[in-house]
């Protein structure tokens, strides 16, 4: 069969990587790619948002399966498109995919079934949010509403501060049409897991935990970014929290699905913070984590397009999914500057040099003219099986600084 995966980042080669192990398949194809991806798969030169390309593309080359990998597509409604076509596609449609385009639509729906979340209001005057700021104490949370890559929230510890995240959001259009609403929330002190789920007919089946590392600096300091690190098991996941998890958060995300007759099918992404032992939903994701996938789907021991497949067909059960007992470990090598502004088109060198079981896994790269250049903040995933996190741990951290380029940076504490 042929596959088409839609995305450009480490999720995506970790997708391919993983599919060109399937014996079903004889062809991938990766839209747009990266550096790394050609290394499984032919890249193909349509963004992930050019719906009407990547659709002719499926049609022109009998695409047997498209595996969509980064939010935007699916919020835009690609599933949508191609179902309209009689094509097979993975993920959930444009409807169930605003639990991640709208912060405000999740938070809603959380509300309304009564999903241990967060206390919050939401906004699109300036002047009224700043009022509102009284109803609050600080440290609080002000969220983007709409998609943001992972950088529309910011934590504010103080009304100064919060003030001017406001102003830059709502006033100065920091994220365009994507911040004409804000939410405003409290800040929860806990630890965060995520959980991330397949879907099949609006029926959770939760994968293994993972635990990811957002702050850029060392003891989770400094602003929020995409993700520069994960582990997976996550050791706060204990039989007692998942039972909770469950009863509190799975059961009754399942029962809304029902009631709002969804019909969802795909993976879904619970980010959890843990507060004195008890869960609450920070945010919804309709799609695989950057850097969950990284360590998450090398733990997969089953053929991950029957994963897919029966996904689609609504047949998926728990015992299809099989797991490794190993743990798993990602550390990303980030761009100087990252998650502000950094420079690109570095060549990167030792990335080929690396101990056998080592997986690379291409984040921001492209190849061009025989050498292999930075293309973006996050750039590679270094990850590692272990039987233990402490083996994983040091097979990365044991491999990691065999791969320079200019400016390269990435946290000591992944796992710690």
């Amino acid at each position: 069969m042929k596959v088409l995966v839609i995305g450009s980042g480490g999720r995506e080669h970790a997708l391919c990587w993983k599919i060109s192990q399937s014996e079903r398949v004889e062809k991938i194809y990766c839209a747009p790619g990266n550096g790394g991806t050609r290394l499984v798969a032919e890249n193909v030169n349509i963004e992930a948002s050019d719906l009407d390309g990547l659709l002719n593309f499926a049609i022109e080359n009998s695409i047997d399966l498209t595996v969509v990998g980064p939010e935007k597509p699916l919020v835009m409604g690609i599933v949508d498109r191609f179902e309209e076509k009689g094509l097979r596609i993975f993920g959930p449609d444009r409807r169930c995919a605003q639990l991640e385009g709208s912060k405000n639509y999740a938070k809603e729906f959380m509300k309304k079934y009564n999903i241990h979340t967060a206390n919050y209001r939401t906004f699109n005057s300036l002047d009224e949010a700043i009022v509102a700021l009284d109803e609050f104490s600080y440290p609080l949370v002000i969220k983007a509403d709409g998609l943001c890559l992972g950088k529309g929230v910011e934590i504010c510890d103080s009304r100064e501060k919060a003030v001017q995240v406001l102003e830059d959001i709502l006033k100065n259009k920091k994220f365009g049409k994507e911040g004409e609403t804000v939410v405003i929330e409290e800040y929860l002190d806990g630890i965060e897991a995520s959980l991330l789920c397949f879907v099949a007919d609006n029926r959770i089946i939760p994968m293994e935990s993972a635990k990811d590392y957002k702050k850029i600096y060392e003891n989770d300091l400094g602003p929020n970014t995409g993700g520069v690190g994960c582990i997976s098991p996550s050791p706060l996941f204990t039989d007692e929290l998942e039972e909770k998890v469950k009863k509190d958060i799975i059961d009754r995300i399942q029962y809304g699905f029902e009631n709002e007759g969804f019909k969802y099918k795909g993976i879904l992404y619970i980010g959890l913070m843990i507060v004195k032992g008890q869960p609450k939903v920070l945010e919804f994701n309709v799609r695989f984590g950057d850097p969950e996938a990284e360590v998450l789907i090398p733990r997969l021991s089953c053929d991950i397009v029957d994963l897919f497949d029966k996904t689609i067909d609504c047949t998926l059960d728990f015992s299809h999914i099989k797991w490794k007992e190993d743990s798993s470990i990602t550390v990303v090598l980030t761009s100087k500057g990252y998650p502000n502004n950094y420079k690109k088109g570095y060549e990167i060198r030792g990335w080929d040099n690396l101990d056998e079981d080592i997986i690379l896994f291409h984040n921001g790269t492209k190849y061009e003219e025989g050498k292999l250049l930075t293309n973006g903040g996050r750039v590679l995933s270094v990850t590692a099986l272990g039987k233990s996190l402490k083996e994983a741990k040091e097979k990365v951290y044991g491999n990691i600084d065999k791969i320079q380029f200019y400016g390269s940076y990435y946290r000591r504490d992944i796992g710690k």
